[in-house]
């Protein structure tokens, strides 16, 4: 039941001492109000929209992933996972020594980019992770880094890729979406 707005508006109801919040949109609300209408209290959250990848760009970056996976004989997820911990788009959190696997596994289970690497920490009784973030949360520039990454890795081991101005194309309808 989501829709975009471009404009946001509140007013306010004298008569019932509340507040109304009035979104635009040039999608049809009706089914929305005809599913919510009759319900009592409903949850609402309201976000800035942010532009998806491209399916084209990420389709890409995991058609390369699989080229060097053939050219290393190293599984697919593992040259991914490397790539994402060379981005560097990531957290440190102490983590108290004994919730330190419980949290690296519960991580781990946003997706395959989601790693954790460990070191000691300052404070005692506590482990610093490192939490990376999957390409999922990446916004076009990290996008960008991660697919020339893969790009001159495959240059490196003579693997062809696109020309860089097919690739820039790629990035350039994601920023569309």
């Amino acid at each position: 039941m989501d829709f975009v707005a471009t404009k946001i508006n509140i007013g306010q109801d004298f008569n019932e001492g509340a507040y109304t919040v009035t979104f635009y949109t040039k999608q049809s609300p009706v089914n929305i109000y005809e599913k919510l209408k009759d319900i009592k209290q409903i949850s609402v959250v309201a976000k800035k929209k942010s532009n998806k990848r491209s399916l084209d760009a990420n389709a890409y970056m995991w058609l390369l992933i699989n080229k060097l996976q053939e050219e290393l004989k190293i599984g697919n997820e593992e040259i991914y996972k490397d790539l994402i911990r060379n981005i560097g788009d990531y957290e440190i959190i102490p983590v108290k020594n004994e919730a330190v696997e419980k949290f690296c596994k519960a991580w781990s289970k946003n997706g395959i980019g989601w790693v954790t690497e460990t070191f000691k920490s300052k404070l005692e009784g506590f482990t610093n992770v490192k939490a990376y973030y999957g390409s999922s949360t990446y916004n076009t520039k990290n996008m960008s880094r991660l697919i020339d990454l893969v790009v001159q890795e495959c240059k490196q081991l003579g693997i062809e890729v696109k020309p860089k101005e097919e690739i820039d194309s790629l990035l350039k309808e994601w920023d569309k979406k």
